[in-house]
């Protein structure tokens, strides 16, 4: 019995910590993002169809790990030209490490003209917390997902974090 009380109070010890983070990364998301844009969440962005993922983050981010079928777009070199094959009206939803940087390159999409594109809320790292999978630059699963940085890095809490080696 002594047991049983130890163990349900250290879950529930977790279960809060989890919430509380959760809780401070929505509050972190809520004041960082313009929310200009539709939001997506990880569970709606898997249930949808024929929809197109482009990765808003840097190549050596998206060389970690990125969303399988997943289009390359980056963020500092972004030109529109680089979508311009695809048709105004896809259905595309933007992705980076949390949304900032996706919800401004959906922003400059949605100036150009294509209306339904939607920003991913939380990023890759919200997709992987929620224990979906990513793939390396040989399509192969992996456990690895680049953090950013050691400060945003904090809000992935799943995988295996990889930083640049400068």
């Amino acid at each position: 019995m002594k047991y049983t009380v130890l163990f349900l109070m250290m879950f529930n010890f977790w279960s809060a910590q989890g919430q509380v983070q959760n809780g401070a990364f929505n509050l972190t998301l809520k004041t960082l993002l313009s929310h200009n844009v539709p939001e997506v969440s990880v569970p709606e962005a898997i249930k949808m169809k024929d929809v197109i993922f482009l990765d808003a983050r840097e190549e050596a981010e998206y060389k970690v790990s990125h969303l399988a079928a997943a289009v390359f777009v980056g963020y500092e070199k972004f030109k529109l030209e680089n979508v311009s094959r695809l048709e105004k009206n896809s259905k595309i939803i933007v992705y980076c490490s949390v949304g900032y940087r996706s919800e401004k390159i959906a922003e400059k999409m949605k100036a150009a003209g294509f209306s339904n594109v939607s920003n991913l809320y939380g990023g890759i790292f919200e997709w992987v917390n929620q224990e979906n999978p990513v793939v390396d630059t040989d399509g192969q699963e992996t456990k690895n997902v680049h953090a950013y940085n050691k400060t945003w890095g904090v809000w992935l809490n799943k995988g295996n974090k990889v930083y640049d080696s400068k």
